[in-house]
């Protein structure tokens, strides 16, 4: 059985009258990115805040373990093996970037020459050699949050919590952060994510939970959440009206547009089922000009699940395909 790098049960915890966690189950194999989705407010914050020790639960709260340890008994044993990086960085912009790595291998307890060491590796490894002696207030923003990651794995942590780790970032730093996480994963780090990029939950993580009102709403693959919702079908477009018409009195399951000679056939978008249609149109000697698959996205499980529209929407990216080679499209 796979070990687990965080195990949570019935975690609770309000602030007043608002209740903000209730009754949280999560589950994190070691050596996998988990991500933590919901509406802003939902109480993605503080689950992290939570889980890296930092506030505690209510009382009543089941157990929760990170690291194999038990957060209510062995929370230093756990603050040993966890690094945690925050929505807002932790760097301080008044010294250079190898101060700030150095000043974290001094909070790490690192002997003189260790820490040098550490230090410079973490520096070549995230690309900051040249700005190394440059004050951290003259960084881009992605220089910043590379010099934040690093600070955070000058411990060697076996767990990570990133919060938010790509918010105000442009595209191409967002993409560089996504290769620096992978990398991390790669050699064996258990990352826990929150995002409010929802393509980069999809683009990352072996399992997402969805959080709203204080509870988990749904958890699988991201496949397996693009599932829950229904909508996916394969359109079948045609030039020959003959050909339309065939395949029409044929589909009578399918939703006809005579107008743009178009076939719309209820699908969660398998290879399966795209075989089958593929088959048929075959045997019948049919040609499409067009064929489409539309599947819901995490978007649509999002927007299903919290009932909130403010997500982020990721721009369509259009892809029809002959019925030779179909491919997969998203459609918002």
């Amino acid at each position: 059985m796979t070990n687990l790098a965080i195990a949570a049960h019935g975690v609770r915890k309000s602030f007043g009258d608002k209740v903000v966690l209730d009754g949280v189950d999560l589950t994190v194999p070691e050596g996998t990115v988990f991500s933590l989705l919901g509406p802003n407010g939902a109480g993605k914050t503080t689950a992290v805040k939570i889980l890296s020790t930092l506030i505690t639960p209510d009382a009543g709260s089941g157990l929760i373990q990170v690291g194999g340890h038990d957060l209510a008994t062995q929370a230093q044993a756990a603050r040993a093996v966890i690094g945690v990086t925050g929505q807002f960085s932790a760097v301080d912009g008044l010294i250079t970037g190898e101060e700030n790595m150095l000043l974290m291998a001094d909070l790490h307890h690192l002997p003189k020459a260790e820490g040098r060491r550490v230090a410079a590796e973490l520096l070549e490894r995230f690309d900051l050699v040249e700005a190394a002696g440059k004050p951290a207030s003259t960084y881009s923003g992605g220089m910043k949050r590379r010099l934040d990651i690093a600070m955070t794995l000058v411990g060697a942590p076996r767990i990570i919590f990133l919060d938010e780790p790509t918010t105000g970032l442009d595209p191409r730093s967002r993409h560089n952060m996504w290769q620096i996480i992978r990398e991390l994963v790669t050699g064996g780090t258990t990352v826990f994510l929150t995002t409010q990029y929802l393509e980069e939950a999809d683009e990352l993580a072996d399992r997402i939970a969805v959080l709203n009102d204080g509870r988990i709403a749904a958890e699988g693959t991201a496949e397996e959440l693009k599932r829950l919702i229904p909508g996916g079908h394969v359109r079948l477009r045609f030039t020959d009206p003959t050909a339309y018409q065939t395949a029409a009195d044929a589909l009578t399951e399918a939703a006809r547009d005579d107008e743009a000679l178009a076939l719309q056939l209820p699908s969660d978008g398998s290879q399966r089922e795209l075989r089958s249609i593929l088959d048929w149109l075959d045997a019948a000697g049919v040609e499409a000009d067009e064929l489409t698959v539309h599947t819901p996205d995490l978007d649509d499980v999002f927007f299903a699940l919290t009932g909130d529209t403010t997500a982020p929407h990721q721009p369509a990216r259009p892809t029809p395909t002959t019925p030779t080679a179909p491919t997969k499209e998203t459609v918002r």
